[in-house]
């Protein structure tokens, strides 16, 4: 099964730059709860990179402009979100931007996945 994992920021030195300053001076209003809860402030958090490398399941990782540019018209998404990518392309959500933005911690987000990858 692969995953898809869309963050809702985009690719670049310059955006990661902008938000790493965004994290460190107004974490409360940061858009992107999925790279609040698997990053720290300048690299993955190892939790989530051991549960990532442990996975059975392909998963891959794009910003927004990544996967628009990859996936375009494959439907309107809202950002962050979890998506399973079928055998022949289709994009089904697995955890929504609401869901996402409702957990605190990567603990949940772990247990999260869990779930509805089975």
């Amino acid at each position: 099964m692969t995953i898809l994992f869309v963050y809702n920021a985009n690719s670049g030195k310059l955006n990661t730059w902008l938000d790493i300053g965004h994290k460190l001076i107004s974490p409360d209003t940061y858009s992107c709860n999925l790279c609040a809860l698997t990053h720290g402030l300048l690299s993955e958090r190892e939790e989530w990179k051991e549960f990532r490398q442990s996975s059975s399941n392909d998963l891959v990782f794009l910003h927004r402009d990544e996967f628009e540019k990859q996936y375009s018209n494959r439907g309107d998404f809202i950002y962050p979100i979890i998506l399973n990518v079928d055998d022949n392309g289709n994009l089904h959500p697995l955890i929504s931007s609401d869901e996402l933005n409702k957990l605190n911690e990567l603990e949940e987000l772990i247990s999260k996945v869990k779930e509805v990858v089975r």
